[in-house]
């Protein structure tokens, strides 16, 4: 689901490997300038020291030729270090280009359908030393036809392509990091995440890197492993409701029936919601009854009683307009005098900005008296989704969330969100048109598809 999510990461563990170790570079360099600029005050101090003792025209003359000596020995030194560093150039070259042809040759020797010779290292008859030695200039030749040769087959399992000695350590630092959170809280904005969950994952990532060193390996792998940490730790667990249902049955003198009322806004999938668990209740050896207590939309008690008959259910219906309370209160009843095991009461579709409305889903749980109150919405909708469950959160005290569509939901931000902004756990989804169709919903499943291809 976060495709793009997963390529900022990689493209952002890239750009921090290279910033840090050009910031190593810095550092490197700026200690080599104070350490010449000591050593040049050196045998200045020195001749200070002697003039006390010499005349002025003598001072004069050994200053000069202190100088020239000086600079004889500094040009000595400079050309000494540049045929070392060229020296020392040519030998990283000649070592860099021998192993990456070892390289190749290993990795044709793994291929078993390759047929074609090793790569040699071409050499060339030095007349002054009198020997062979490696040919340097045909050397990167020989480099470029080999990787043309392998560039189909070969693929970086390595970190990201990224180079470097053994054991070199990545630190990231709090201006490095803020340079890219901002990227990366705006993409989670874009997959639906609400900004206080956005904002939590920033953080519980920034302590988890900011000032700690990771090999070039472990940078992209602690970002995924922080990430799926705080996604886990945002989403609340899950609990049985076949659990909850079958304990109360058993555990009740009466043989009550457990209670679940269903809310939410137009047209999220409440009717057709309830029709799946009630099938889904079937499966586990668990009765239910259905009851039409959207008393107010046209065609909504045909419609349930339509899902009654498909699947073999009671449908407890009143007239349009009638009291949706008194309803969900007969279906109760219905229930209690038929040994009943659960009881689905469903309401209309009102808009959360409605306070009669809400008003009205408010006396339905108080006369009902529902075990498990569940909110219906979509996973498609965003952001809009999480105006709705505050709504109804503050006003019947929701237990529980049903994300329908979950199928066709390309982000996963919904989900996420949702139940955070309550402190309410997912306890199913919706993944398709048919009765079976719906799943309780398990975190690391959800996790681990959200950073699956």
């Amino acid at each position: 689901m976060f495709k793009k999510l997963r390529n900022k990461i990689k493209s952002w563990t890239q750009n921090l490997s290279k910033e840090s170790e050009e910031t190593e570079e810095e550092k490197s360099e700026e200690s080599k300038v104070e350490g010449s600029e000591e050593e040049s005050k050196e045998p200045l101090d020195k001749i200070k020291e002697k003039t006390g003792e010499i005349g002025k025209k003598e001072k004069k003359q050994k200053k000069k030729s202190k100088k020239d000596s000086n600079k004889e020995k500094k040009q000595e030194k400079k050309d000494k270090k540049k045929s070392k560093k060229k020296k020392q150039e040519e030998e990283e070259e000649l070592e860099k280009a021998q192993k990456k042809i070892e390289d190749s040759n290993k990795e044709k020797k793994q291929d078993k359908e390759s047929n074609e010779k090793e790569i040699s290292v071409p050499m060339k008859f030095d007349a002054g030393k009198q020997k062979y030695e490696p040919d340097l200039e045909k050397i990167p030749e020989k480099i470029q036809e080999a990787e043309e040769k392998k560039k189909e087959k070969k693929e970086n399992k390595g970190f990201l392509g990224l180079r470097g000695s053994k054991g070199r350590k990545i630190k990231i630092t709090e201006k490095i990091f803020e340079d890219y959170s901002e990227d990366l809280e705006m993409i989670l904005l874009e997959n639906n995440v609400a900004l206080e969950v956005s904002e939590k994952i920033i953080e519980s990532l920034k302590q988890e890197l900011i000032g700690k060193e990771f090999s070039k390996k472990q940078v992209e792998e602690k970002i995924y492993e922080t990430l799926e940490k705080s996604i886990k730790e945002v989403l609340v667990e899950p609990f049985d409701v076949v659990e909850k249902i079958k304990n109360k049955f058993q555990e009740s003198k009466e043989k009550e029936p457990y209670v679940i009322l269903f809310c939410g806004v137009n047209g999220t999938g409440k009717t057709t919601s309830i029709a799946k668990i009630s099938k889904l209740l079937e499966k586990k050896g668990l009765s239910s009854v259905l009851a039409a207590g959207d008393t107010f939309r046209a065609a909504s008690i045909e419609q349930l009683k339509k899902h009654g008959d498909n699947l073999g259910k009671e449908v407890i219906a009143g007239s349009y307009g009638s009291d949706p309370a008194s309803v969900g209160f007969d279906a109760i009843k219905y229930a209690e005098k038929n040994n009943i095991n659960a009881v689905l009461i469903d309401t209309a579709g009102r808009m959360y900005t409605n306070k009669n409305l809400m008003q009205e889903i408010e006396k339905v749980s108080r006369v009902c008296k529902p075990d498990l109150k569940l909110f219906v919405g979509e996973s498609t909708t965003g952001n809009d989704a999480l105006e709705q469950v505050k709504a109804f959160n503050e006003s019947i005290g929701i237990d529980g969330i049903v994300l329908a569509k979950a199928d066709i939901d390309e982000k996963g931000g919904t989900a996420l969100s949702v139940g955070y902004v309550t402190g309410k756990p997912i306890l199913y989804l919706g993944t398709g048109q048919n009765y079976e169709d719906i799943e309780p919903f398990d975190k690391e499943k959800f996790v681990e598809k959200l950073f699956s291809e």
